[in-house]
């Protein structure tokens, strides 16, 4: 069974606080299963956009309930070009969450798919 949009969410943002980084919840979307963004922003003029991983990219069954990423474009994006994507991801799926957070070091925990 997977964890819903906003428990995951809720659990990633105290996972990111617990390590003082800074988090925030910047859209909330469908509290069930809406898709989740996450803007890595390494505070150099400089982000990193993550996004859901496709379905096919998961090895097997057990592997389905676990949330997994993969990066949206390249590594260090001018904050205009991720914003744009997010703008034609939204236009396409109105209940999708974006999550923000800020590190210099480029901390961002999630589990990315290669």
């Amino acid at each position: 069974m997977r964890v819903t949009s906003a428990i995951w969410a809720a659990a990633f943002i105290r996972r990111c606080h617990s390590a003082a980084i800074y988090a925030v919840v910047r859209r909330r979307g469908a509290a069930e299963a809406g898709a989740i963004f996450v803007v890595l922003d390494r505070l150099d003029g400089t982000r990193t956009l993550f996004g859901p991983a496709p379905q096919a990219a998961m090895a097997d069954e057990a592997e389905v309930s676990d949330r997994r990423f993969t990066m949206v474009g390249p590594e260090a994006s001018e904050p205009e070009a991720v914003e744009a994507k997010l703008r034609r991801e939204m236009d396409f799926d109105p209940d999708l969450w974006i999550l923000e957070i800020e590190d210099r070091q480029g901390r961002h925990f999630l589990d990315l798919v290669a």
